[in-house]
């Protein structure tokens, strides 16, 4: 996986767009287009930018890890990572809830998941 894809995957997980990654990096989207079209990679310094906007590093944007010696547990470490940045809202507002209203909440989506 390249550069482009690595950072397709961190836009699905972060519900961005194209366009709020441009936005936000000061880049334009026909940018990004054009460097998922030619599979090419940004230069350094818009490398820094978009892996510092998708809270990622640009070793994992460009090889798809963090660490050269990554083993299955730190994948799925960033897995979680990516899930909890996916979810962050959710939680915050659940940490929220008074000790009555979460166990409303967990025993509704306990019922909800058995449909």
């Amino acid at each position: 996986m390249g550069f482009w894809d690595n950072v397709a995957i961190e836009l699905d997980y972060l519900g961005m767009t194209n366009k709020e990654l441009a936005n936000r990096v000061g880049i334009t989207a026909s940018n990004i287009g054009k460097g998922q079209r030619q599979g090419s990679s940004p230069s350094a310094d818009t490398a820094v930018k978009i892996a510092a906007v998708l809270g990622v590093s640009v070793e994992y944007l460009v090889n798809g890890t963090n660490n050269p010696n990554s083993s299955k547990n730190h994948e799925e470490e960033q897995n979680q990572l990516r899930l909890y940045r996916k979810h962050s809202e959710i939680i915050k507002k659940c940490e929220e809830l008074s000790p009555e209203k979460e166990k409303l909440l967990v025993d509704f989506i306990s019922n909800f998941s058995n449909l």
